[in-house]
C-alpha cells in the first residue's frame, strides 16, 4: 500500500454525484451516476478533474452503482453493458489523476432502494457473490491502482467482496464500511470486528459515507496494523418535509477534523456524499500549510 500513502496523507476526491451537480448535473434513478456515464462519459471525466484540480492525489471511479445486471435492466446488451464498465477506469484517468480507485459499491447500490445502508437485500448471499464476482471479474482487467471496497454495511459482504478479489488479483484495495454511531456500521456489526475480519486481505481498511463527528471514534476502535482511510458524507441532516439539508454540505469544516484522524491512524483522506470541490480543496489547503 506504500505507493497509495503519501505525507501526510493521500488526499481523495469527494462525492461524485456532488461534483456532477456543481456541473448542473442532477443524477437520478436505478443507474445514478451511472447514467451520466453512459451518455456523457467525459461529463464524468470532467468531475473527476475538477477534484484533481483541487487538490486531489487519487479519484474513485464511477462503477459504484455501476453493473451489467443494471445496465441490461436499462436496455443494454450483457456485451455492451460490460464495456461500459470496464471504461470506468479509463474514465477516470483521463482526469490527470495520479491514482484512480475502481469503486466496488455494495449490491444494495445495484439495487437502488436505500438497502446499500442496512445490508438486508433480501436474497441469498450466495447470489451476493455471483453478482460481486461477475464485476469484479470486469474491473480486474481495467488495471486500476487500487480498488476501493465502500460503503459496506455488513462484515459478511466485506468479506466476500476481498475474498472474490483475492481469487482474481493481488493488486491493493481498501475496505470502508459505512457506520451509524460511534461503533456500529450501518448493518449493526461493531466495526472493530469487521476490520477485523477483512485486515489480511486488505491494505488499509476504515470507514466512509459517514458523519464527520463519528468518525475519530471509529478509526481509534479499528486495532489493526494498516493504514486507514476515511471520507465522510457532508454530515447534513435531511429534512423530507422542506426537502433540504439541515447542517453544512460541501465539507469546507473537515480539516478542523484532520488532527484527530490523522492521529487515529488515517492515512487516505477525501470526501463522500456531499463533499464537493470545496471540501477536497480546503484538504488540500490544510495539507499544504502542515507539511
Amino acid at each position: 500500500m506504500s505507493p497509495l500513502v503519501r505525507e501526510p496523507f493521500t488526499l481523495i476526491d469527494g462525492g461524485l454525484s456532488t461534483a456532477l451537480e456543481e456541473l448542473g448535473e442532477h443524477p437520478v434513478g436505478l443507474l445514478w451516476t451511472a447514467a451520466v456515464l453512459v451518455d456523457r462519459p467525459a461529463l464524468i471525466t470532467e468531475a473527476h478533474r475538477r477534484y484533481v484540480e483541487a487538490g486531489a492525489d487519487l479519484v474513485i471511479t464511477s462503477s459504484y452503482q455501476a453493473s451489467e445486471p443494471g445496465f441490461v435492466a436499462a436496455g443494454m446488451s450483457p456485451v455492451e453493458a460490460r464495456r461500459v464498465l470496464a471504461s470506468t477506469t479509463d474514465v477516470a484517468r483521463a482526469s490527470g489523476a495520479s491514482l484512480v480507485a475502481a469503486s466496488v459499491g455494495p449490491y444494495g447500490a445495484y439495487l437502488a432502494n436505500g438497502s446499500e445502508y442496512h445490508g438486508r437485500y433480501g436474497v441469498d448471499w450466495a447470489d451476493v457473490r455471483a453478482f460481486h464476482r461477475a464485476r469484479l471479474e470486469v474491473l480486474v482487467t481495467t488495471g486500476p491502482d487500487v480498488f476501493a471496497i465502500e460503503t459496506l454495511p455488513l462484515a459478511v459482504e466485506a468479506e466476500i467482496v476481498v475474498e472474490e478479489l483475492r481469487a482474481l488479483t493481488d493488486a491493493p484495495a481498501w475496505v470502508t464500511f459505512s457506520c451509524v454511531d460511534e461503533a456500529h456500521t450501518c448493518g449493526g456489526d461493531v466495526l472493530a470486528d469487521a476490520v477485523a475480519r477483512v485486515a489480511s486481505s486488505a491494505q488499509a481498511v476504515g470507514v466512509n459515507c459517514t458523519a464527520p463527528g463519528l468518525v475519530a471514534p471509529l478509526l481509534r476502535s479499528c486495532a489493526v496494523d494498516l493504514p486507514l482511510v476515511v471520507y465522510p458524507n457532508h454530515g447534513a441532516a435531511w429534512d423530507a418535509e422542506h426537502k433540504c439539508w439541515i447542517g453544512p454540505t460541501g465539507g469546507a469544516e473537515l480539516p478542523g477534523h484532520l488532527p484527530d484522524w490523522l492521529a487515529a491512524g488515517a492515512r487516505l483522506v477525501g470526501g463522500c456524499c456531499g463533499v464537493g470541490t470545496e471540501g477536497i480543496r480546503a484538504l488540500a489547503e490544510w495539507r499544504h500549510t502542515h507539511r
